[in-house]
């Protein structure tokens, strides 16, 4: 797909379409879930070999013609299937000091540089034809196909058998390139799906899923015995969960897999958590955490005792802010303590325990014989229970300070949310020193960012959620300067990514939080005493300033760091 300045220009200067026109047709292929580009080939408003004559001579890039029959095994090998698929390359031609590459996008130069540092070779790029680059990425099928053959999808379930078949050297170099593929795209889960007819691997990048390769289902038993294997795990179990984890060495890298392997209807699923080894536990301003809510949750941690909470669904980057507190906290002269669920991260200087269920080790054993290691500061991964909420409350009503997550939507309903394990109101007013509420959003892509005015759809659904009045007193209190036709919503400049090579075209890279933090002082205690419920407990923050994760998200949008519509996206009830 060649980049989208190239094609605009080509349709505007060549195919005489207007702005108008390609807006439409913009539009038409992404109802016909397809790229601009794609869809106006495949309904002949445009002739390919036109455009690609035209582009070679404007990109000054040689057009590539090309035979997969007479391409060597070894040579597209050089590109692991998953990268060859998503980003429409192949190589074709080796020499000592040199790998020539076709390419739907020759000025994609992250891409190309990776593979010069995967393949040791300096890369030639070439341009390639769509339809061309299609017959040609058969050449995988067609290898996979050959390969296969001699692997029965009918075999019996021998750990024998299913041993030699994850030491297939293709099966071995399927699942290599899977989780390198996954690195380099910044994926932070692998989902490997059987299907009755194929298995679909997928990626979760910046949050969203992605489809990345479909693959033959007789490799499905020998991929499976493989990443069983590599994550020490029952390879002759099909029918119970299963969890491990295993590591690799990229480069410089070192990447853990946290495995969760499912049966399901058409065999078993694997869902891979990427973890990078070693990682430095992020500052609060890179978390995103705003001027206000990050001092109140600084003086909140300085506290001897009582309990921090952080609180929001699965996936919403809760761990990701323990282990930033935790990295403010570690000092030589505390004890730090957790039990997890499971261990994300190892850190230095801190004794990390893990929750096992099957010998009796839970979040609340775990949490007991901690209080008996003279710990200074206790993280339990999760308060699921009234066992663990009490065992959390009475350590740090006991000169401990305690950090744990709970499920909840937003910061006011956790208060709620404990009473309701049956922990009494003066206990959970008297011991919790604030709560933090979360959601991650996707940040705009800093290469194709500009600016724009919103439309009427998401002026309604933000008058619907906060009056425009907080809003504006928002953006004066954080210091964000407003023209003076910025006093109404539809006039007030936002900003998006319009999509380019380096974000994939989405217009976004990268995440980060958006967070409302709720601080307990006298007259939030005295409410919690009088058993009030969630959005009392609201109103009575908002009085007390408590930025909303939406207002948060509306401060951050204005700011060029997210978009309003992300933050909408998870913020909408």
């Amino acid at each position: 797909m060649l980049p989208k300045n190239i094609l605009t220009k080509y349709l505007l200067d060549f195919a005489n379409l207007s702005e108008k026109q390609i807006e439409s047709y913009t539009k038409k292929a992404v109802l016909s879930e397809k790229n601009l580009e794609q869809y106006l080939l495949e309904e002949e408003i445009i002739n390919e070999s036109a455009l690609y004559d035209w582009a070679t001579k404007e990109i000054d890039v040689p057009l590539a013609e090309i035979n997969t029959v007479d391409i060597p095994k070894e040579t597209y090998e050089l590109i692991p299937q998953p990268l060859a698929e998503t980003h429409q390359i192949i190589a074709f031609q080796k020499t000592e000091t040199e790998i020539h590459l076709a390419m739907g996008d020759p000025l994609d130069i992250q891409t190309i540089e990776f593979i010069g540092r995967k393949t040791g070779l300096t890369p030639k790029v070439f341009l390639i034809k769509p339809s061309v680059i299609k017959r040609a990425l058969r050449i995988y099928q067609s290898s996979l196909e050959d390969t296969f053959k001699s692997i029965n999808p009918q075999q019996k379930n021998a750990n024998t058998e299913l041993e030699k078949a994850a030491e297939e050297l293709p099966i071995i170099n399927i699942v290599k390139s899977i989780l390198e593929h996954a690195v380099y795209e910044g994926a932070s889960d692998i989902h490997i799906e059987p299907t009755e007819k194929e298995i679909i691997v997928r990626y979760r990048v910046d949050g969203i899923l992605r489809n990345m390769m479909n693959l033959p289902t007789s490799v499905q038993r020998g991929i499976i015995a493989r990443i069983k294997i590599l994550a020490n795990l029952k390879i002759d179990e099909h029918m119970v969960p299963q969890d491990g984890r295993f590591k690799i060495q990229l480069q410089d890298d070192k990447v853990s897999f946290r495995v969760s392997i499912m049966p399901v209807y058409d065999g078993e699923k694997i869902v891979m958590r990427l973890l990078q080894e070693g990682q430095k536990p992020l500052s609060l301003d890179e978390l995103g955490f705003l001027a206000e809510p990050k001092r109140k949750l600084e003086q909140a941690i300085e506290k001897p005792h009582g309990m921090v909470l952080v609180t929001g669904p699965t996936g919403s980057g809760k761990t990701t802010t323990l282990y930033s507190l935790l990295g403010i906290l570690n000092q030589p002269d505390v004890n730090i303590c957790t039990i997890e669920d499971p261990i994300e991260y190892h850190v230095k200087g801190i004794n990390q325990s893990q929750v096992n269920t099957r010998v009796g080790f839970t979040f609340a054993g775990g949490l007991r014989a901690f209080l008996r290691q003279d710990p200074d500061i206790i993280m339990v991964g999760e308060i699921r229970d009234k066992e663990t909420a009490e065992i959390a409350i009475h350590a740090s009503m006991t000169g401990h300070l305690v950090l744990s997550t709970l499920h909840t939507n937003d910061a006011p309903a956790t208060l709620p949310r404990l009473l309701d394990m049956g922990i009494p109101p003066f206990l959970v007013a008297f011991t919790t020193n604030i709560i933090v509420a979360q959601r991650l959003v996707r940040k705009i892509c800093d290469k194709c960012k500009q600016e724009f005015t919103l439309e009427k759809k998401a002026i309604t659904q933000i008058e619907k959620m906060s009056d425009i009045k907080k809003i504006v007193a928002l953006f004066k209190a954080n210091n964000i300067s407003l023209g003076l036709e910025e006093k109404k919503m539809e006039n007030i400049v936002f900003y998006r990514g319009k999509g380019c090579r380096a974000c994939g075209d989405t217009g976004y890279k990268g995440r980060i939080g958006i967070y409302e933090v709720l601080d307990i002082d006298k007259e939030m205690s005295d409410l919690i005493n009088s058993n009030a419920n969630a959005q009392q407990i609201r109103v009575q923050a908002e009085k007390q300033g408590m930025t909303t994760m939406l207002q948060d998200g509306i401060i951050k949008a204005k700011q060029g760091v997210t978009t309003i519509e992300e933050i909408l996206r998870v913020t909408r009830e």
